[in-house]
Order: structure tokens, then C-alpha cells, then sequence
């Protein structure tokens, strides 16, 4: 682990020095997981799409507010979570700019593909349970996706998220204790 966060602190300062390799990098190492972060909250390919780009070039924009470059990863997610914070605010403004897209396709297939079945019935199980996420509110469904699928802690989803700790920590209980509820009331 010390070795990534070496490579990463290092990529970060050469990414200061405005270095195109090390952006490059950068991007490749957290495009991903940003998308899928963005995706979850936005629920439109598109938008999520724009949101990323729009957190890179804001990114290198404003590389020189990071402190600490230890924390790129959080800073990062933290310019996708306000952009997705503005765009939630033009959505109430204008209903139209969200439109439901098609969330069955499937733009990674996977290489080995098991029983079709089983493929079928992950996917239906998968489906349902983010089907509960959405209906979590936007602030609580934000910190449990952070915390669980992106794994990051909650000190790192609060300065992400600009909200107290305390308020990080009752966003994951309640988010959680409402998904269990859920989950009863669906099975």
C-alpha cells in the first residue's frame, strides 16, 4: 500500500507542475470509480459523463488548493460531489434535464460469462437492491455509496461532502437502517 500512495503522491506533485503524463494518469486511476460514484447519484450516463469531465478540468484548474496530496483521491471526489450538488439544484429549476436512460445496458460485459442463469438472477438481485438505494435520500444514498462501494472512511466522506463527521456517521446509520427496512418490506 505504501508503494501506491508513493506512486500517487508523486503522480500529484508532478500533476502541480502541470505535467500532461501525470494528469493522464491520474484521470486513469480514478475515472472509474468516479463515474460509477457519479453515475449512482445522477442516475443518467450523460450527466455522470459531463460531471467527471467537468471535475478533471476543475482539477487541474485548482491543483494548488490541495493541501495535502495525500488526499487527492477525497479532493477529487469532493469537486465530482459538489458538481453533482449543482447539478441536483438545476434539476429542481428544470425537471426536464434529467431524463430516465436505459440502465439495462451493460457498457462492460463480462469476459467469462457464467450460466445464464445465474447471470440473470445477479442481475435481477443487483438491480433490485440499487432499485432500494434510489430511494434512500440524496445525502444518506451519497455517504453509503462513498463509504461502501468507493470504501472511503467517513473523516474522507465528510471533507468530500463538506459536513461534520457527526453528521456523516447519522447519514450512514440512518441510510443503513433504512436499506434493512427496505430490504424486509421488498422480500
Amino acid at each position: 500500500m505504501p508503494l501506491v500512495a508513493e506512486n500517487n503522491h508523486s503522480l500529484v506533485q508532478a500533476a502541480r507542475r502541470h505535467d500532461a503524463q501525470a494528469w493522464s494518469a491520474l484521470l486513469k486511476q480514478h475515472q472509474l470509480s468516479l463515474y460509477a460514484y457519479v453515475a449512482e447519484l445522477t442516475h443518467n450516463r450523460e450527466v455522470a459523463l459531463d460531471v467527471v469531465q467537468e471535475t478533471f478540468a476543475n482539477a487541474v484548474r485548482h491543483i494548488a488548493t490541495l493541501r495535502d496530496d495525500a488526499k487527492f483521491s477525497s479532493w477529487l471526489f469532493g469537486i465530482a460531489h459538489q458538481r453533482c450538488v449543482q447539478q441536483f439544484r438545476r434539476k429542481r429549476r428544470h425537471e426536464e434535464f434529467f431524463a430516465e436512460t436505459d440502465e439495462a445496458a451493460d457498457d462492460f460485459p463480462d469476459a467469462e460469462i457464467d450460466d445464464p442463469r445465474d447471470t440473470l438472477i445477479r442481475a435481477e438481485r443487483s438491480e433490485a437492491f440499487f432499485a432500494l438505494v434510489e430511494k434512500l435520500p440524496v445525502a444518506q444514498r451519497s455517504a453509503l455509496l462513498l463509504h461502501v462501494l468507493e470504501d472511503f472512511s467517513i473523516e474522507e466522506i465528510a471533507a468530500i461532502t463538506a459536513a461534520p463527521v457527526g453528521t456523516v456517521k447519522s447519514r450512514l446509520h440512518h441510510a443503513k437502517r433504512t436499506l434493512r427496512k427496505l430490504v424486509e418490506d421488498h422480500s
